[in-house]
């Protein structure tokens, strides 16, 4: 992985809007390898204040997300394949 590979996913990682699901599409890496690297790359205070940002956070999960989209806006969602088509 080339430094600005890694920084991609470290920008990414710290993006509240960008899911786990989505970096893993670009990137290839699982939730877990996100949190690995992120361990590897920052100092002990900064990973456990990015963890405690993260942990629970429903945007970081592309799937609790949708659903409280949904159910906010009173949309209707068809899930394809994994990807979820709202109207």
């Amino acid at each position: 992985m080339t430094d600005e590979e890694r920084d991609k996913i470290i920008r990414m990682a710290w993006e509240d809007r960008t899911t786990f699901d989505e970096i893993e599409k670009k990137t290839g890496l699982s939730e877990a390898q996100v949190i690995k690297l992120m361990r590897n790359e920052m100092k002990p205070p900064s990973f456990r204040m990015w963890r405690k940002r993260v942990s629970g956070r429903i945007t970081k999960h592309r799937k609790p997300f949708l659903q409280e989209v949904i159910a906010s806006k009173g949309l209707s969602a068809v899930a394809q394949d994994g990807e979820y088509d709202l109207w």
